[in-house]
């Protein structure tokens, strides 16, 4: 893809245009696969780190300096998501909420190594507190968890629109969202869940 080409659909990204995200997304995701399996993660590891990396660029696509070069700045960005994950030690395991909702992805389960039934009975019970905590969260507050968490990634201008929400205000109800979820699981003595 040509830089002027590229610069006009990061530009119209930053707009909220979802058929320029698409094209985006469409254009990158083999970059950034292709930078995420150099690392050899799982699966599960792979796919948070390229969502993460996707939404990385959602929260910062109307402040690229250099549009035309989005696909270093998906690179480096994908390869430090990596080095995080690296830097965790692989003690994460991702936790899968499978009710009506669907699946709420960023976070993750900071226990035992091995795969036991003690493990996998704690997991469970882990699971079922978490699923409660969400399930006390306001329809609302769920909604933009799952908006934010969409794969491909969902504009802040289209989240705002869907929710009728200014844009200014979902990241700062994001992270009220986040610090309720972790003191409502603190409550019931989960403290080594990590919600990001």
């Amino acid at each position: 893809m040509e830089p002027a080409e590229v610069t006009v659909l990061i530009h119209r990204a930053a707009e909220g245009d979802a058929a320029a995200w698409n094209a985006i997304v469409d254009e990158y995701s083999g970059l950034l696969w292709s930078v995420v399996r150099g690392f050899r993660f799982n699966e599960a590891q792979a796919a948070d780190a390229v969502q993460t990396t996707w939404l990385r660029l959602v929260e910062h696509v109307a402040d690229l300096r250099e549009p035309e070069h989005v696909a270093g700045w998906l690179r480096t960005t994908a390869h430090r998501v990596c080095l995080q994950v690296v830097r965790r030690g692989g003690r994460e395991q991702l936790i899968d909420w499978e009710e009506d909702r669907g699946p709420v992805s960023g976070i993750r389960y900071d226990g035992p190594d091995e795969d036991g039934p003690e493990a996998a009975a704690l997991r469970q019970e882990h699971h079922v507190l978490v699923r409660r905590a969400l399930a006390e969260l306001p329809d609302r507050h769920l909604q933009l968890l799952e908006l934010l968490v969409a794969s491909p990634p969902i504009s802040y201008q289209d989240i705002s629109a869907r929710l009728g929400m200014p844009v200014g205000s979902i990241g700062p109800t994001r992270a009220r969202i986040l610090a309720r979820l972790r003191e409502a699981l603190a409550t019931v003595g989960l403290h080594d869940l990590v919600l990001g």
